[in-house]
């Protein structure tokens, strides 16, 4: 490997790094990982809305994808965004379970943003 190219393949591995702590977001693929270190805590995803979006009455139910893995949210102040919307997410993470390779969680959401 070309020595220039052995020093810009970490600072740029560390320019997103800093750039992903500075949004403040956590990557599904990390929560999902090790579901036991988020449970109970409030974190921020972002992406887009996938496989399906309900709401009813102030009340809703979606799945977002941002590329590392999909986590359902629920919400209970809002309606569900339409499918394919982007979205940031704020709110309580609960593990439900893990089995084997499997964990299944949902993000309980307190707030929105603009991703």
């Amino acid at each position: 490997m070309p020595p220039r190219l052995a020093r810009t393949i970490p600072l740029a591995a560390v320019a997103f790094l800093l750039l992903t702590a500075c949004r403040g977001t956590v990557p599904i693929r990390e929560l999902l990982d090790d579901p036991g270190r988020y449970d109970g805590e409030s974190v921020r995803i972002e992406g887009r809305v996938t496989g399906f979006s309900f709401g009813a009455l102030g009340r809703g139910a979606f799945q977002v994808d941002d590329g590392t893995g999909t986590l359902p949210v629920v919400s209970e102040r809002s309606g569900a965004p339409r499918e394919g919307a982007r979205v940031g997410i704020e709110g309580i993470f609960r593990s439900v379970f893990t089995f084997g390779d499997r964990s299944g969680a949902v993000l309980m959401e307190r707030d929105r943003f603009d991703p």
